[in-house]
């Protein structure tokens, strides 16, 4: 699942910032970071000074948020953080090979099994972050159909076609290989590109009331913006409800053991994962990091205690 055209960014330079005092409060100049290696401990664990992060992220809106978010309150504690937007399968092969550092959105038991088969022994698990994600198919509300079974016979309304994400999602996956042959939905192609690309189509169908059967999942923001709603799923095709964890690669909770223990703890409900999302995809869609500081302005109590 490598793909040989991706340029993953080299051996990480760690620099120097003592995390425990940045997460006191320590003035702006007291965060300057200077590049060096990070030593043991007699512990045997790394003496944990800031430096480097590089977070890889997916197109998933969830996952968008909280890397922002992420890289929002590590850079205000001093670290260098690098963002790489990629697909899931590179993502995994990126922690795995050590060429980043964090991944925020992995959805397991099912979504991004095959991935957790082939890569989970190579990544150390930081834990989970939220506990009731979905994999769906949705309509808008203004149409018939309630459960996906009642798909089937209506292929001349929605135009045989299902509008579906990217095509090495878990989400796509699990939509063709379980839920379409549950239903008897082989009268539907799947079509896949991007997660814009569905949201973009879903937009414009709601505007116009016309309509369409798109894959999404929960949590998402799509939900309070547009009149949809999930089909039902009465054989579960599409799976149970399903956990997000952090992953890492090897080696970083020894380098950095406060930030992984900080990131073990980390969690969100759907209150403050709804209003942030939000804050970045309607009100600064195409500038997340501003997105993020407002949210963050608004929620400064929450977001100080990411680091403790």
């Amino acid at each position: 699942m490598r793909n040989p055209r991706l340029r993953f960014l080299g051996a990480l330079m760690v620099g120097v910032l003592a995390l425990t005092a940045a997460a006191c409060g320590d003035d702006d100049d007291d965060a300057a970071t200077t590049e060096g290696t990070a030593e043991s401990t007699d512990e045997g664990t790394a003496n944990e000074s800031g430096g480097s992060v590089t977070i890889g992220y997916i197109p998933w809106d969830e996952d968008i948020a909280v890397t922002y978010l992420w890289q929002h309150v590590l850079e205000e504690n001093g670290f260098d953080v690098t963002l790489e937007q990629l697909d899931v399968a590179p993502t995994f092969v990126g922690v795995a090979e050590g060429d980043l550092d964090l991944f925020f959105d992995t959805w397991l038991p099912i979504t991004h099994e095959d991935y957790w088969t082939q890569y989970g022994d190579q990544v150390e698990d930081l834990g989970v972050w939220y506990d009731n994600a979905k994999l769906t198919i949705a309509v808008p509300e203004y149409v018939d159909a309630t459960t996906i079974a009642d798909l089937a016979g209506m292929e001349d309304t929605f135009g045989s076609e299902i509008v579906g994400i990217e095509a090495g999602a878990g989400l796509t996956r699990v939509t063709r290989d379980e839920a379409m042959p549950a239903y008897g939905l082989d009268g539907y192609e799947l079509t896949t590109s991007s997660t814009t690309a569905m949201l973009a189509a879903l937009k414009e169908a709601t505007e116009a009331e016309e309509p369409i059967v798109v894959t999404l999942w929960r949590p998402h923001w799509a939900y309070a913006a547009f009149p949809i709603r999930d089909l039902e799923d009465p054989e579960g095709a599409m799976g149970a409800a399903e956990e997000i964890h952090t992953i890492a690669r090897k080696g970083f909770s020894e380098e950095f053991p406060d930030l992984a223990e900080a990131i073990s703890a980390f969690e969100m409900d759907d209150d403050q994962l709804g209003s942030l999302e939000a804050a970045i995809f309607q009100d600064n869609p195409d500038d997340p990091a501003a997105g993020v500081a407002a949210w963050a302005a608004e929620n400064q109590e929450f977001v100080d205690s990411l680091l403790g």
